[in-house]
């Protein structure tokens, strides 16, 4: 009996978690948003076609993204919300009778991550694990590297299309540059090694070392009791003891971990 209470409640808490989830993605599945959106005293939803008098390339665009997907129904100081550009900025009556002017009487998602952790809540919880991009300390934002109004958010602003890495070259130009010996796991993208919003890791990775590394560079023993990581012996007897050195970079080995322009086997 006891048993079966145990199953039942782990059952619900998986039910709980997964109604949860549900609710946090479902602003980027449906033409609804779960969380409101921002209120500025005084103003009211005037609807996005009074946006296109002043930003009508932008407007244009962004009708054809997701986020002009995003819609409520109104209650109390939300009545009227239709979507669009409001989701985001906040009514904009004040803004329009003002004769627009940055950052006059409307919410700017540049200044203010918190707009965009109304929805993106899992990416506001990464933000504050110990090792992360420093958002929330004010010196970059969300759009330093995506573009609300774009096509395609993961695109740089401005771009249409973009190669694997665009948004972390802008700043991180050493490691995503060409490379004589490169590693092809930089081809395949950053976040093949990085949580690029936050991580419980030393330098943002998804994996602590040796097991980050050993997911794609898999150990093989050999007969005579040594380990082979890339037809290489790793581990075993004499000077091949590599793996008990440490880390794959951190032991002195592979340094050049992004790639090499004078040795193969990724060292400077």
């Amino acid at each position: 009996m006891k048993q079966l209470k145990s199953t039942t409640s782990l059952t619900i808490t998986a039910i709980g978690v997964l109604a949860t989830a549900v609710l946090v993605i479902s602003c980027a599945t449906v033409k609804r948003v779960v969380a409101p959106p921002p209120i500025i005293p005084g103003a009211k939803f005037v609807g996005m076609d009074q946006c296109t008098a002043c930003h009508e390339s932008i407007v244009k665009n962004f009708k054809l993204t997701q986020h002009s997907q995003l819609e409520i129904s109104g209650e109390g100081d939300r009545v009227g919300f239709a979507g669009g550009c409001e989701s985001c900025h906040g009514p904009g009556s004040l803004h329009v009778d003002a004769g627009g002017g940055r950052g006059k009487f409307i919410v700017n998602p540049k200044k203010e991550p918190e707009s965009c952790f109304q929805c993106h809540l899992d990416k506001k919880a990464e933000f504050h694990l110990q090792y992360h991009h420093p958002l929330i300390e004010g010196k970059m934002s969300c759009t330093s590297c995506h573009d609300p109004h774009g096509a395609n958010i993961n695109t740089p602003k401005g771009a249409f299309v973009a190669r694997v890495n665009a948004q972390c070259a802008q700043c991180h130009r050493e490691q995503t540059k060409p490379h004589v010996f490169e590693h092809e796991a930089v081809r395949e993208g950053c976040v093949t090694c990085h949580q690029v919003h936050g991580s419980i890791n030393p330098k943002m990775l998804t994996e602590r070392d040796n097991n980050l590394c050993l997911k794609c560079h898999a150990q093989v023993a050999g007969l005579s009791g040594q380990v082979f990581i890339g037809q290489m012996p790793h581990a075993g007897f004499g000077p091949s003891q590599f793996l008990q050195r440490g880390g794959c970079y951190s032991a002195g080995c592979h340094t050049a971990v992004h790639g090499s322009d004078l040795n193969s086997h990724l060292r400077y």
